[in-house]
């Protein structure tokens, strides 16, 4: 059985999400009392929508919509047709809560088990699922995937170091879910007691944070897997699952039969032409519990419009490669860690891990200085030339003057959660 519908084009799919949009508009406008306003504040009314072609008529929704209609913000099912809530962290101090009804959580099973096996994950495959587990969507979402699809759940979150490796080599897991600092933490752990012969990993999935492509490299080298991939998601939209790059690498497909993806300039909130990188903008096409109309996800990317030569017919999208809110603003100029991370990247001296600090000195000029790792092999006596090679690479391309100091490997920290980038000290005076 393919839970990937490869029979699908793309009139189908424009046809899914236009009968879509128009059951979601009037869903939330007939069941939640808060949609209802806000529509009728921007003018609009579910008779509105006949089509595609309207979806700019509609008000966006963004992270402060959650704060305001808390504690079941924008719910629009019956309080008895929920069965599960999630949440994420926000920024009043009080968590984005979402409702499920039993739909919603087949309907995430079922495109998460399209992850599954776009990643060629079979019924034969053991899964170590090593993202966290709670109010969080992370672990139940990668463990009803997998069950959906029938492989084999071991599902220990993020456990400790220890533990995963146990499994690793008594279990003989084939496939490794976690974030991309939890997986370098086991690549390194593996690669330090010697146990890349002991183990059986074939494919890893990584979620939850953007990873650069010298992390990806690094992990790839140590464990010996054929595939990283790189799986989207946000517990706004159900959670993790919302996508995957296939096996050729060139993007990430997203399921267009239960999502609108748009890509607006993330200042004037205008679309901009396919290809072009902006902020995501999301629509449901199926929730009950929590739809969300033009959701501003804050992530930022661009959407693809080649067709892959994997024979999968849904859109793709780029890799996540910033956010619009965490940019911060250096000497007048905007900067997100996703570009340090990619000069970095081209680098092949040093390692995959980094933090930027930023800091004030008494004349009131600000300075940044960039720390980032010498590769695990390289010795430090080409450590200055190195590093005014990277400074001189911020330069050209951000226009700002950086110090790099480049530090021993694996002196700066590991996690089992997303790593930390921007160290910035002149918010804390």
């Amino acid at each position: 059985m393919s839970f990937i519908p490869y029979e699908m084009t793309g009139e189908k799919i424009r046809q899914i999400q236009s009968q879509g949009l128009k059951w979601t508009v009037a869903h939330a406008f007939e069941n939640a009392s808060y949609y209802r306003k806000k529509f009728k504040d921007a003018g609009c009314e579910p008779g509105d929508i006949s089509g595609l072609d309207d979806l700019q008529k509609l008000p966006f929704t963004d992270k402060q919509d959650f704060a305001e209609d808390y504690p079941f913000p924008l719910r629009a099912a019956p309080m008895e047709d929920i069965v599960r809530i999630h949440g994420s962290s926000g920024t009043t101090g009080k968590r984005k809560i979402l409702c499920y009804t039993a739909k919603d959580i087949d309907n995430w099973a079922n495109i998460f088990a399209r992850c599954y096996e776009l990643a060629g994950v079979t019924r034969e495959d053991r899964v170590q699922i090593a993202v966290g587990y709670g109010l969080w969507t992370a672990g139940v979402g990668f463990q009803n995937g997998c069950e959906r699809l029938g492989a084999m759940a071991l599902p220990l979150g993020p456990a400790n170091v220890e533990m995963h490796l146990d499994m690793f080599m008594d279990l003989q897991p084939t496939v490794f879910c976690a974030t991309a600092s939890m997986a370098l933490l086991m690549a390194e752990e593996i690669e330090k007691r010697n146990l890349s012969s002991k183990i059986n990993l074939k494919t890893i999935i990584l979620g939850a944070e953007r990873h650069s492509l010298s992390m990806r490299r690094r992990i790839q080298e140590i464990t010996g897997v054929e595939h990283i991939h790189d799986i989207y998601g946000m517990t706004e939209l159900y959670g993790p699952g919302t996508g995957l790059d296939c096996a050729e690498h060139t993007g990430i497909h997203y399921w267009a039969d239960h999502f609108i993806f748009e890509i607006v300039d993330p200042v004037s909130l205008k679309p901009l032409p396919m290809g072009e990188e902006g902020e995501l903008v999301v629509t449901t096409l199926k929730k009950e519990g929590t739809p969300l109309i033009r959701y501003r996800t804050h992530d930022v990317t661009r959407l693809i419009s080649e067709s892959c030569e994997c024979g999968v017919p849904f859109p793709k999208h780029a890799g996540i490669s910033g956010r619009t809110d965490d940019m911060f603003i250096f000497r007048a100029v905007n900067i997100y860690p996703s570009q340090i991370d990619d000069i970095l990247g081209k680098v092949d001296e040093v390692g995959s891990e980094y933090q930027i600090h930023l800091a004030q000195n008494q004349d009131g000029r600000d300075y940044m200085t960039v720390r980032v790792e010498r590769k695990s092999d390289a010795s430090n006596w080409e450590d200055q030339a190195i590093s005014d090679r990277i400074s001189r690479n911020i330069r050209e391309k951000l226009m700002v003057r950086s110090r790099v100091d480049i530090v021993d490997y694996g002196s700066l920290p590991r996690t089992e959660r997303k790593s930390r980038r921007v160290f910035d000290k002149r918010i804390e005076k």
